[in-house]
């Protein structure tokens, strides 16, 4: 840690990689990442860990490279994290956000709530330098039955902190300001240890946020990018009328292939280090869908021209017989609404189908050479509950707006702030 000449970080409840994605490309390097998920990290792994080119991971020996929990974690090896003490630059991430989630219906008794103690154990027994930690708006709204009497999980891991000894700054962050061709509000959380930093590291957490958004114009202009990029100028090279490709493995499939060049900035930034004598992009295959979807789905598409990006009315969807809690035409013009882990709730803007996974990762801000492990979907009745790639993504941070948190982080811990 004190030997590199990178940053460090320990990446916790990593999921597939968005956030150690952006961080590697802001400088930081990470120790470990702590995911419980095999799919997702079998993505990390993929990209992160078995990239010989330029790996992400330092990975303590005495780890095996696997996915954890944090609770076994915690158990298993306390007495290594606890010589991690004080030597640990960042320890990024948030817990599991589909109990705080105000996009289904939040749940207090959620298990997956509770893993914010096991978070405050974790922080408590490395004690890095910072944190940085991300989750859902709903993780900002008061649960009213219980026990602390309607706090919010917010206060109370601020409250929790403070103890420790950090002192922190917090935001509603929308990642849509920062490049990303969707709107998506997340609650931002940014810690300093006074024991680090002294005095000014109240301060330092504070000016987090005046120098990410002061600086956002000047690192996506670097990057020939802009904040307003739209959902067609982010997938508008990967349309299936453009053509299809059969794969050789997957003959019962039809995989998307890029239509020309790159059409626009956005589009070019993602394919700049792709392989294009590949097949076809990597995730994007078309969904089967039967004739009978297709043609509601144009019908959809043809009577919410004037109203997209948001839920079909009722009526719509009794006439097409919909039992779906929320379907939503997507406008090409506008950025993406928030994107979910289920892919049926969106319609292409100008093509009667479903997202590609490699759509869902464009919106992401994943790079086409970023490559996804696990099954695409579940299929069947289970179809609405898992589909792993799509929840892999859907539950991302998104690397750009990542590397640009990283850029300020990077500047707090080596005092350039």
């Amino acid at each position: 840690m004190g030997n590199s000449i990178h940053p460090v970080v320990i990446d916790l409840f990593s999921g597939c990689g968005g956030l150690s994605l952006g961080l590697h490309k802001a400088g930081w390097r990470g120790l470990f990442a702590v995911e419980k998920c095999t799919d997702a990290f079998e993505t990390l792994k993929y990209n992160l860990i078995d990239n010989k080119t330029d790996p992400h991971f330092q990975w303590p020996k005495w780890l095996p490279i696997k996915n954890w929990e944090i609770d076994t974690l915690l158990e298993n090896y306390s007495f290594q994290l606890s010589n991690l003490r004080n030597k640990i630059d960042l320890v990024a991430g948030g817990p599991p956000c589909q109990g705080f989630s105000m996009a289904g219906r939040r749940k207090e008794d959620d298990v997956r709530n509770h893993l914010v103690h096991s978070y405050i154990k974790f922080i408590e027994l490395v004690h890095p330098k910072m944190l940085f930690f991300e989750n859902v708006k709903g993780f900002t709204q008061e649960f009213k039955k219980n026990k602390e009497k309607g706090i919010a999980y917010s206060h109370l891991v601020v409250e929790e902190l403070e103890k420790l000894g950090y002192r922190t700054a917090s935001q509603l962050v929308n990642f849509g300001d920062y490049g990303v061709p969707q709107k998506r509000t997340r609650f931002i959380l940014v810690g300093l240890s006074e024991s680090f930093f002294g005095a000014s590291a109240k301060c330092k957490a504070e000016l987090f946020f005046t120098q990410l958004q002061n600086a956002r114009f000047d690192f996506l202009k670097a990057k020939g990018l802009r904040t307003g990029t739209t959902l067609s100028e982010a997938i508008s090279d990967l349309l299936m009328s453009k053509g299809i490709v059969i794969d050789n493995e997957y003959t019962h499939f039809r995989f998307g292939k890029y239509n020309s060049i790159p059409l626009t900035a956005y589009q070019k930034f993602m394919r700049s280090n792709v392989n294009i004598k590949g097949p076809h992009p990597d995730s994007h295959r078309f969904a089967n869908h039967n004739n009978n979807i297709i043609q509601r789905f144009q019908l959809l598409l043809d009577l919410t021209k004037k109203r997209r990006c948001s839920n079909i009315d009722n009526e719509i969807k009794r006439h097409f017989h919909i039992n779906k809690h929320t379907i939503i035409p997507l406008d090409g013009n506008q950025k993406a609404p928030t994107i979910t882990t289920l892919p049926d709730d969106y319609i292409h803007y100008c093509e009667p189908r479903i997202l590609t996974v490699r759509e869902y990762a464009r919106i992401q801000s994943f790079p086409d050479d970023f490559i996804f492990k696990g099954k695409y979907t579940t299929g069947g009745k289970l179809r609405t509950k898992e589909t792993p790639r799509y929840t892999q993504i859907g539950n991302a941070i998104p690397p750009l707006f990542g590397e640009q948190a990283g850029c300020i982080l990077d500047k707090i811990i080596n005092n350039r702030l």
